[in-house]
């Protein structure tokens, strides 16, 4: 059985989300995008009316993705729910270490879109961490009441983010295994 070719579209964001990941938005052009893509720029700006439009397709395209590892990361982790909790982090350490690791593309997008608060990027970025903490309130809510899962969710998420922010400083993993540890404390002794 053979797959389908993907679309232009789709080979554009694919482009697009790889340099944009390495390099950084403000970066790359979209001469090099259509030129990975394989397309001219007419063919670029057919699909995508701007830049910012091809940014929020990328950030789009890796929200699901991103999310669903998280959540696979959680079910496959043995252990209560703090170490359940933990073992995502101990994922994120790992991936870390890699030497393509750049951080977390919301988070690097949003840095670089400071000075435009309504970038349709942002949108997207603000969506993905919302859906994060959400599943993390779902999954917290097993245990606590709504209110303590959501404060506990948006505690995660900081440690998440921070961790992020300063393992991509340092180039050092460990602070995601002890934000990881951090996570794990928060969840014990909220229970």
């Amino acid at each position: 059985m053979s797959q389908s070719k993907p679309s232009t579209r789709d080979r554009i964001v694919a482009s697009a989300a790889q340099l944009f990941y390495q390099e950084g938005i403000h970066a790359v052009s979209m001469d090099a995008i259509a030129e990975k893509a394989k397309v001219t720029k007419r063919g670029l700006y057919y699909h995508f009316r701007s830049k910012d439009d091809l940014i929020a397709a990328y950030l789009e395209q890796r929200d699901q993705p991103n999310l669903e590892t998280f959540k696979r990361w959680f079910a496959e982790a043995e252990g209560d729910l703090p170490k359940r909790i933990q073992s995502i982090f101990q994922k994120l350490a790992k991936a870390a270490r890699q030497k393509r690791w750049r951080g977390c593309g919301f988070l690097r997008t949003s840095v670089e879109l400071v000075q435009t608060p309504g970038h349709p990027a942002l949108i997207v970025g603000r969506r993905h961490k919302r859906n994060v903490e959400d599943w993390l309130c779902l999954v917290l809510g097993e245990l606590h009441e709504p209110e303590e899962a959501r404060r506990i969710a948006q505690q995660i998420v900081l440690l998440l983010d921070g961790a992020f922010s300063v393992v991509l400083l340092h180039r050092d993993s460990t602070y995601m295994e002890r934000a990881g540890e951090a996570a794990a404390i928060i969840v014990r002794t909220s229970s």
